[in-house]
Order: structure tokens, then sequence, then C-alpha cells
């Protein structure tokens, strides 16, 4: 009997190939293989371009990152952690479409074509990775024969969704009650850390705006304080001034009465004159 790994060796370099090269490829391999594994070979079929290009994503190396994610996206399932499972998701859309984009580009870039239609199942199918452990394994084989799609409540379908074997995946064991407690535990301090993170930054900001504002008040303190030290020392000059003006008024004055006198006088004098030549 042909051993799984015989045919998966095989499968793993006709689907490499690009699409247009398959089937000449495979038919070549087929004819070169004994009777129980040419018959395989020959029953392999031919990769949709979606699922060619993310096969392609998966042999370059591109996929680490999703598949991260989806254990971050399982275990906050696990924590019952909606904030966490709303921020994961946000960061899975926006991974899936850059990676959507990226296995386009590498499928452009050896001549083949991703429609705007197969780009949409190239994201289907980068998602259901990212959701189901089982798809992920189909897909990180690099044999993808067609696209996958998860729906979120049962597990993705990979009948006749790979050249080959499909791996197993051994059933994770569930986490006990302790682990549980543990973790969520470790998320509540993680969310007070957080929150108290955001509110010493509002602290700060806040101190930084009152300190900016106390620093123009001070400056402003000081040049009103220099103004009103020029302005009392030019008071005191005005009063000074003022004081001599008014001595000034006081010996005219002293000086207008004598002088008045010496007029009334001199006024007698002459009504005396005059008197006299009549």
């Amino acid at each position: 009997m042909t051993a799984p790994a015989d045919l998966d060796a095989v499968a793993a370099e006709l689907y490499a190939l690009p699409p247009d090269e398959f089937t000449a490829a495979r038919n070549v391999r087929a004819n070169q293989a004994d009777r129980p594994l040419a018959a395989q070979i020959k029953a392999l079929r031919k990769p949709t371009a979606a699922a060619w290009a993310v096969g392609l994503l998966a042999r370059e190396g591109q996929l680490g990152d999703a598949l991260e994610l989806s254990a971050a996206l399982r275990e906050a399932q696990d924590d019952l952690d909606a904030a966490e499972l709303n921020r994961l998701g946000r960061q899975r859309r926006a991974l899936v479409a850059a990676l959507a984009a990226q296995a386009a580009d590498l499928a452009a870039a050896k001549g083949v074509t991703v429609s705007a239609s197969a780009r949409t199942e190239v994201e289907k199918t980068i998602n259901a990775a990212v959701m189901d452990a089982a798809a992920a394994a189909a897909v990180m084989t690099g044999r993808l024969v067609r696209t996958l799609e998860a729906t979120g409540l049962e597990p993705v379908d990979l009948t006749d969704a790979v050249g080959g074997s499909v791996p197993g995946v051994p059933d994770a064991p569930a986490p006990s009650r302790d682990d549980l407690a543990e973790r969520r535990a470790r998320k509540a301090a993680e969310r007070e850390l957080r929150e108290a993170e955001r509110a010493a930054g509002e602290a700060d900001r806040e101190l930084a705006k009152i300190d900016a504002k106390l620093a123009k008040a001070r400056e402003r303190t000081d040049h009103l304080r220099e103004r009103v030290d020029d302005l009392r020392a030019e008071l005191a000059r005005f009063e000074a001034d003022a004081e001599k003006a008014e001595a000034a008024a006081t010996d005219l004055e002293a000086e207008r009465t004598e002088a008045a006198e010496r007029a009334q006088s001199a006024a007698r004098a002459t009504e005396r004159a005059r008197k006299a030549l009549t």
C-alpha cells in the first residue's frame, strides 16, 4: 500500500506549480509512478486560482501572524472577554484583507491573475484558517484544492479541500476552572493596569496644561509688577516736579504782592503831583 507521505510529497510539488501547469505536470508524474501511487496522483484535482494563491501565501511563510491571531482569538473566547474579542476581531479583519492583497500580489508576480471574486474567496479562506484550527492545518499544507469558509457555528468543511492527506489536528485539552480563573484574573489585572495608565496619562496631560498656564500667569504678573514699579517712579518724579512748581508759584505770588503795592504807591504820588499843578 502506498504511504500517504509519498502522495503528499508529490502533491506538494504539483500544487507549488502555477495552476495552468498543474494538469500536464500531474500526468507526467502519474506516468512515472508505480501503479497504486499513479492512480492517486492521477486523482489529484487542479486547484482553483484562489486556493493556489492561499497555498502560495502559506509556502512563502506569510500566514504566521494570522495563526498567532487565531490562538489569541480562541483564548479570548475561552475567557469570554468581549472587549478583547472586539479588538481582535478588528485586527483579524484588517490582517485578513492585507494578507489577501499580498496573496494576489504574490500570484501576479508568478503570472497568475487573481480576479476580484477570487480575491474574495482568498479572504474567506484566510479567515477560515484564523477561525478554525483544522482549516489552518489544511491551509498550511500548501496543497489546498478549493477555498474554505467559516460560518462561525460549525467546523469548517474540509471535504475534498486538500490534495493528498488531510493533517489531523489534535484536540486541545479544555482549560480547567483554575486555569480559566487565573486567566480571567490576569485579564482583569491587565484591564486595571491599562485603565490606570490611561488615567495617569490624562492626569499628566492635565498637569502639563496647568503648568503652562501657570507659567504664563507668572510671566504676566512679573511684567505688571515691573510696570507698576515704573509708574510709581514716574509718579514720584511728577510729585517732585509739582512741589517745585508750587514753590515757584508761591514765590511769584509774593513778588506780585510787592509789585502791586509799589504800583499803588506810584499811582498815589502821580495823583498828588497832578493836583499841585492845578
